[in-house]
């Protein structure tokens, strides 16, 4: 990025320094009722309050996953305001309700997991033993906190990203009442008290326009009930906002939270009728932000140079080194990309 530009990196509201959400402020309703203020609209007005106070007339944005679908906002309300878009795993769903994008991702994990299994072959009969040690109260974390089997099931989040199912695999070789096991377990577990805001209204990002009412734990597929195995990826259940002490004292908020009527987020006339340039890296085997959705939304927005690529995972901004970034700043000027 800085080979092409002056770079202003932005901590959106709630998380790093911008007033980080640590831990709950109030009653669960006067809590719930300030988190609804830290989604991608509020945060898009956030930006063009910096824009000005910086004094540009226009700036190059890049969004990574969530911050993909910010910018997707921005492209619907201001895009008067940007000279171009930089999409890397975050061209989110437009006018989708979150079943249709959860009941998506989960297809995309039964997949990932029999991809997995055909790596690891041992990993099933592994994954199974730690499932019925689980049931039985036999898997905690180093704090005393019992892991559920739905838990263990989660760890199948790593799947989504390079480098992944390795760090599975090697998890899966230690004796789970080892300490080494324990803490490991602990760190890779998705939805704790560290970063609780995403957590909490993770499921409003896919929000575009309703309310989510427990949206991935109400689309639980069948085959996932039948097969304990199938391993699921970023799917908030809210029985864990019981088992994991981190999270208790959010119990509260989140329900009223998976209450909450979510506004729409995006304007598809006005992504139409948008001229800015830009481009998006969409991962065919994304867990996260499905393939079909994201081509959808690409098919919107005329400035659109979609780049579908299978050799990098969810997080291949990172993970290529800078090369995804580069290619995408070639195709939004037209240029041919090497």
């Amino acid at each position: 990025a800085l080979e092409d530009y002056q770079l202003v990196l932005l901590d959106q509201r709630g998380t790093g320094l911008s007033s980080p959400v640590s831990e709950p402020v109030g009653s669960p309703a006067d809590q719930a009722e300030y988190l609804t203020h830290l989604r991608a609209d509020e945060i898009v007005e956030d930006c063009e309050d910096l824009r000005r106070h910086l004094g540009v007339e226009r700036w190059a944005v890049l969004g990574q996953s969530f911050g993909g679908f910010t910018m997707l906002r921005y492209l619907s309300v201001h895009s008067e305001s940007m000279s171009a878009g930089y999409f890397t795993g975050g061209l989110s769903a437009v006018g989708r309700h979150a079943d249709e994008v959860y009941r998506t991702t989960y297809a995309t994990m039964a997949t990932k997991s029999e991809q997995y299994y055909a790596r690891f072959p041992g990993d099933r009969d592994r994954i199974r033993e730690l499932l019925e040690l689980a049931a039985d109260g036999g898997v905690s974390t180093p704090n005393g906190d019992l892991v559920s089997p739905s838990r263990v099931r989660s760890l199948g989040h790593l799947l989504g990203a390079s480098g992944g199912a390795g760090q599975l695999h090697y998890l899966l070789e230690r004796e789970p009442s080892s300490r080494a096991f324990r803490y490991d377990l602990a760190e890779m577990l998705p939805f704790g008290g560290r970063n609780a805001l995403y957590a909490v209204i993770h499921e409003s990002s896919y929000a575009d326009g309703c309310t989510t009412a427990w949206s991935a734990a109400r689309t639980l597929p069948e085959s996932f009930e039948q097969d304990p195995t199938l391993l699921t990826g970023e799917h908030l259940l809210p029985g864990w906002f019981d088992e994991d002490s981190s999270l208790r004292p959010w119990k509260e908020t989140a329900e009223i939270v998976a209450d909450h009527p979510w506004p729409t987020l995006y304007d598809a006339d006005a992504l139409a009728a948008s001229q800015v340039p830009c481009a998006a890296a969409v991962y065919f085997n994304d867990a996260y932000v499905p393939l079909q959705f994201s081509m959808e939304t690409a098919a919107l927005i005329p400035g659109m140079h979609p780049w579908v690529t299978s050799q990098y995972e969810h997080n291949g901004s990172n993970a290529s080194g800078g090369a995804v970034l580069d290619r995408l700043i070639t195709l939004a000027r037209g240029e041919i990309a090497r």
